[in-house]
């Protein structure tokens, strides 16, 4: 039986701002507006925050950008279903995490047919920074999908979505290479899965499981420590 992707209404046509005790209502006429410049906004702190050459400065720009999307994501009252927060079906589940074993198991393969080791970077990544990388790769998923998506779904569709949102995935990880180029594939395969079984929990397993790969797999020389932005051209 064919997969059965899932439609989900706009979301509300006048959307509530409320914080102690004031409220601004975003009239229907300027809700597409107010969903670009949500893209535009999000995307610009993140991307202020891969850049700034002072680290103190540069925090600032991940916090302000951290908390802008949490609020943004609160005033939009979106249901769990459409953040893709609820637990996943069995079946989706089975297909995305079996997807990233098989890729898991390709590119460990592809390594020693080149003649590669592994692990290519014995020291890193360390087993401190493993469970930490878990737990970023699904904050990363809740920001892709979660915020980015739902809006590019509501700008232009769900199919036109999957390429948009991975095209902004993979500007982020800009100016590494292998990232630069995995985002982009992995990308569209998040996004695609998100948007038939809509649950951001297996496909952040998977984001880890194949970003650990890459660093284990890849030299460290092209990697950087898995770093983009100005910490990419500072290594």
């Amino acid at each position: 039986m064919a997969v059965q992707t899932k439609t989900f209404p706009a979301a509300p046509t006048a959307i509530p701002l409320a914080f102690k005790g004031w409220c601004i209502a975003v009239p229907t006429a300027y809700r597409r507006p107010f969903v670009w410049a949500q893209i535009i906004v999000a995307f610009l702190f993140l991307e202020f925050g891969l850049w700034e050459p002072r680290l103190e400065t540069r925090n600032r720009w991940v916090g302000m950008a951290a908390i802008a999307i949490l609020i943004l994501v609160v005033i939009d009252r979106a249901s769990l279903e459409r953040l893709g927060l609820r637990l996943p079906k069995t079946f989706g589940a089975s297909v995305v995490l079996g997807t990233s074993f098989a890729t898991v198991v390709f590119l460990v393969a592809m390594v020693r047919w080149v003649g590669g080791q592994i692990p290519a970077n014995p020291t890193w990544p360390s087993l401190h920074l493993t469970w930490q990388y878990f737990v970023w790769a699904m904050i990363q998923q809740f920001i892709l999908q979660s915020f980015f998506f739902t809006r590019c779904e509501e700008l232009f569709g769900s199919s036109a979505a999957v390429w948009v949102t991975a095209a902004l995935f993979a500007g982020a990880h800009l100016p590494s290479p292998i990232l630069t180029t995995f985002t982009l594939v992995g990308g569209l395969f998040f996004c695609e899965m998100f948007r038939r079984y809509r649950s951001i929990y297996p496909i952040g397993i998977v984001h880890a499981l194949l970003g650990l790969t890459i660093a284990m797999t890849m030299p460290d020389s092209l990697l950087h420590h898995m770093r983009v932005g100005i910490g990419y051209l500072r290594y």
